[in-house]
């Protein structure tokens, strides 16, 4: 004897089938809100972010091994090697928030003889360099950090003038 002849329960049917449909259906839902709260969340994390004049950079010459730290100012082309680079907007999170920068940047290449080449446009973070780099033979380029302008040097304080006939130096003896 069957299990269903023992049971009288027929696994496919009818009633057990609707409720195969409602748990895919409910899960066709719950995905639906995970991909819309997915969504918002950049639109919700840029609100807390703040807008700065310059972004801090770094970039690496492969060939040389050499590491060049580097401020761009937002709209301002920066020549790192072959490299042009101009940052398009800048912002960091706020300061209650998890540690975050996020910069539009643009790089572009100039060779002698050559037209200018856009190699990268997009987003780099500073939290995960890797997530949006420029690929390039011989130059690594990411963001560090965005931050304001420098606060103004302070005035040059007036030289005490000599009196004449006297010297500030060392006195005979």
């Amino acid at each position: 004897m069957s299990l269903r002849g023992a049971r009288g329960l027929d696994p496919c049917g009818p009633g057990n089938l609707a409720a195969a449909k409602a748990s895919i259906a409910a899960a066709a839902v719950a995905a639906a809100l995970a991909l819309t709260a997915a969504a918002l969340r950049p639109a919700l994390a840029a609100e807390g972010m703040i807008e700065e004049p310059i972004a801090a950079m770094q970039g690496l010459d492969k060939i040389t091994a050499r590491i060049s730290r580097f401020d761009v100012a937002v709209g301002q082309p920066q020549h790192f090697g072959t490299l042009a680079i101009v940052v398009r907007d800048c912002e960091k999170s706020a300061p209650e928030a998890r540690p975050e920068n996020a910069a539009f940047v643009e790089i572009s290449e100039s060779r002698p003889g050559e037209d200018k080449l856009l190699l990268f446009s997009g987003w780099m973070f500073s939290s995960s360099p890797a997530l949006s780099a420029l690929e390039h033979p011989i130059y690594d380029v990411n963001l560090l950090e965005c931050k304001g302008a420098a606060p103004p040097a302070p005035p040059p304080i007036p030289a005490v003038p000599t009196p004449p006939g006297r010297s500030r130096g060392k006195t005979a003896r």
